[in-house]
């Protein structure tokens, strides 16, 4: 490679114009080239490639001084002298450069999060994991690319969060940066989850009971309790309704009258708290309540409207809150009725405990780790559901209910 004969000098460079025409070219030799206009000041390089000229833009001043020029041109006849043109090297790099941006854990992370987990969680979870994401992972791990982050990266980042005491926070956080990884596994973009190799080394989660009323003298009081309730007619109904399909508060709250089957008498709920759509059988009183519902509110999106504002649900602490006024502070929460439900149906009914689990839109698996579809055992849902309607009316009432728990299906 032979050495250029440098001509300019960074005076030169610095007060060159274009002496009034429309462009002026000062060669600094070796293909080298200033391209002055009346506002701007290029360099360029000449050089021939297999036999045809090409010209290789190196920036412009004063961004790329005279001497970043000039080593961008020796850069430039390195790769020619090597047989390489430095346009397409140039192009070929950006790509990798953009490809390695792209597979940054955050990138993916990101797209993730917008992509899938924001439609398939509840308007409130999806900002709480982005937040997660943001103060605890992105700060340690976000630029890195993917497949070079190693678990002990990942664990460090849970060790800081789990030794904060909060255990709850950092086995979330695995999940989801599991969930991120697997995510980059479908797309080819890693070649496993790591965060498979991390299992058993965090601390449990924090376990958190919600108090429940469990036995049917109490459940009884608490039945004639909520009927007897003198409120807004939506808690009234909610109240009502949430004994007899026992999911989680926020599924119940965010009901919406399209997702409601009035002649196969079920509801699906697009999103539970797993990600998972689940058809919910309603049994004949449930109905009932509904339709009364419906003449009050049908035209509204939600089946249980905020009464303080048009356009949302009632709020979480809703069913919670009227519970707490009717007396049943610490002794029950609208989540308790899930462990009411289990505890009587399994201990009282004789309903098979994987019927029970798919109804509480749990995960339930089968002996070979397969997750079942969400609208399995439906017949048998659906014969659980109306008696343990059944069964609450009757308590309320007082009539018997022995008959109802011998014809449960085993």
């Amino acid at each position: 490679m032979s050495k250029a004969t440098n001509k300019l000098t960074a005076a030169a460079v610095k007060n060159a114009t274009t002496e009034g025409q429309a462009q002026r070219k000062l060669a600094d030799g070796g293909g080298l080239t200033l391209v002055v206009r009346p506002d701007s000041k290029v360099w360029w390089m000449r050089y021939r490639y297999n036999g045809k000229e090409r010209t290789y833009t190196l920036g412009k001043y004063p961004a790329v001084s005279l001497k970043d020029a000039r080593a961008g041109r020796e850069e430039a006849r390195r790769l020619i002298d090597e047989g390489q043109d430095p346009v397409t090297q140039r192009a070929t790099g950006k790509t990798d450069r953009q490809d390695a941006s792209a597979n940054t854990f955050q990138a993916i992370a990101l797209e993730w999060l917008e992509d899938v987990h924001k439609k398939t969680v509840g308007p409130n979870t999806y900002p709480k994991n982005k937040r997660r994401f943001e103060m605890h992972a992105f700060p340690k791990l976000g630029r890195r690319p993917i497949t070079e982050i190693k678990p002990m990266e990942v664990l460090d980042v849970l060790r800081i969060v789990e030794n904060k005491g909060q255990a709850d926070n950092a086995n979330r956080l695995k999940t989801l940066i599991g969930q991120v990884f697997r995510y980059a596994v479908s797309l080819g973009r890693t070649p496993n989850d790591i965060t498979a190799d991390l299992r058993g080394l965090l601390a449990p989660p924090d376990v958190k009971h919600y108090p429940a009323i469990v036995t049917p003298d109490e459940i009884a009081k608490l039945l004639k309790e909520l009927h007897a309730y003198w409120g807004h007619p939506t808690v009234c109904a909610a109240l009502r309704v949430a004994p007899y399909v026992f999911l989680r508060p926020g599924n119940l709250r965010q009901m919406r009258w399209s997702e409601i089957d009035w002649d196969a008498a079920t509801w699906t709920a697009e999103t539970t708290k797993n990600g998972e759509p689940l058809v919910v059988p309603l049994a004949s009183q449930v109905v009932g309540i509904l339709r009364e519902m419906h003449t009050l509110n049908g035209h509204e999106l939600w089946v249980f409207p905020s009464g303080h504002g048009r356009g949302r649900p009632m709020s979480e602490n809703t069913v919670s809150a009227a519970l707490n006024r009717m007396g049943f502070k610490g002794l029950m929460t609208g989540h308790g009725f899930r462990a009411m439900a289990t505890t009587v149906l399994t201990e009282r009914l004789g309903f098979r405990a994987e019927i029970i689990e798919m109804q509480m839109a749990h995960r339930v698996r089968d002996v070979h780790g397969r997750a079942y579809n969400r609208t399995t055992w439906l017949p048998e849902r659906k014969e659980m559901m109306q008696q343990w309607a059944d069964y609450l009316d009757n308590l309320r009432t007082g009539d018997n209910v022995v008959a109802i728990g011998q014809t449960a299906s085993k």
